[in-house]
């Protein structure tokens, strides 16, 4: 059943295939556009399969609308597992914080009053109640304030979209992988025409969503559009283990810890992000980060590290998503974010339908591209 009434686009590319894109053209198809798909890697191989993947709106209380559309990211990720089932992608475990200075203490269990306050569930317990209760593996002090949240989860990124694209091409959609996205032509009216990839082809296309992550800004440039971007390189490292000792994302002092399936662990830390530019060596940001891990959970340290990546976030520069239609420019839409992995089903769903029949839904009032001029 389509989305309303209204007549569905005759062809939509979307260029780029992380979590964001494939949940835009799973959205589309679904409701019978025609789609096609184009990313210069593999679905689910760029940044959705290096970020932490963690769902989650107690981050993101910067704003108060950002924390609502974060929310709003999370109960789709619940609808979302309903209706696809939820396979090996889907891990609602909750998420486990602590801190070890006073400073950082008080503004965590600040930061989980301010959240209990919007109806957000966080319960605080004692190192030694979370050891027993919840991760027996850990070393957290038995007297020390963790924050838990039930409610969270973390997403294997890089399953849910190839899910997700599968779906979506035994619907009739078309994927181009391993090809790039040359030009975006536009009519006399400056309405999307065609797209001009890298294997010498053109598509005739009347609507593109520019789903390209840290290549927003160069997609951006290919229709004359601006989109300020941040530099912001992360580091992720995956170990493999025997047997996974932690059950939940957890974000202990100095290193982020979560499950990655039965055999491998992810470690994220910002403080080792910090040294990505001093040159040094990715092999010994991964040593470092796998230290950390140790520290937490000793049974890390007789796994071993088997992948390293240091990848640029999809960061608008104000730090905010930028999704939905550019006025000036008919038929190109955005669907760029950092918190890709909690929101990317609630804007596959919000932007499909704007596409389709144009509801602009408020929850992204504050999130439109038009904000960043020319």
């Amino acid at each position: 059943m389509r989305i309303g009434s209204a007549k569905s686009p005759e062809l939509v590319a979307v260029i780029g295939v992380g979590i964001l894109g494939a949940s835009v053209g799973w959205n589309l198809s679904r409701h019978g556009a025609k789609v096609v798909f184009i990313d210069a890697g593999q679905p689910g191989e760029g940044v959705t399969n290096w970020s932490f993947s963690w769902a989650n709106a107690s981050n993101k209380t910067a704003r108060k609308s950002y924390f609502d559309l974060n929310v709003a990211g999370m109960a789709a990720y619940r609808e979302l597992a309903r209706t696809i089932g939820p396979g090996s992608w889907w891990h609602p475990s909750g998420h486990l914080r602590w801190a070890d200075d006073p400073a950082a203490e008080a503004k965590l269990l600040k930061t989980a009053d301010l959240l209990a306050g919007w109806d957000y569930r966080a319960e605080v317990y004692t190192g030694a109640e979370v050891r027993r209760r919840l991760e027996p593996a850990l070393t957290v002090p038995g007297d020390v304030p963790v924050v838990f949240y039930p409610d969270e989860a973390w997403v294997h990124g890089r399953h849910l979209v190839r899910h997700l694209v599968g779906q979506a091409v035994a619907s009739g959609a078309e994927l181009r992988s391993g090809i790039a996205v040359c030009d975006i032509g536009a009519g006399t009216d400056g309405s999307i025409r065609t797209v001009a990839l890298s294997d010498g082809s053109r598509l005739d296309v009347n609507v593109v969503v520019n789903a390209a992550g840290p290549s927003a800004s160069h997609v951006a440039g290919l229709v004359a559009r601006h989109l300020p971007m941040r530099r912001e390189p992360g580091v992720v490292t995956r170990i493999s283990c025997a047997q996974v000792p932690v059950r939940r994302a957890m974000h202990a002092p100095h290193i982020e810890i979560r499950p990655d399936g039965d055999a491998s662990v992810v470690l994220h830390s910002r403080e080792i992000d910090a040294l990505i530019d001093t040159g040094e060596d990715p092999a010994e940001l991964a040593h470092r980060l796998h230290e950390l891990a140790r520290h937490v959970v000793p049974e890390l340290g007789t796994s071993r590290i088997a992948q390293t990546r240091v990848a640029d976030r999809p960061i608008p520069a104000d730090g905010f998503p930028s999704v939905g239609a550019v006025p000036s420019i008919p038929g190109y839409y955005e669907a760029v974010s950092h918190s890709g992995i909690t929101l990317g089903p609630v804007i596959g769903r919000l932007l499909a339908s704007e596409i389709l029949i144009g509801t602009r839904d408020e929850i992204l009032a504050d999130f439109r591209p038009e904000r960043f001029l020319p």
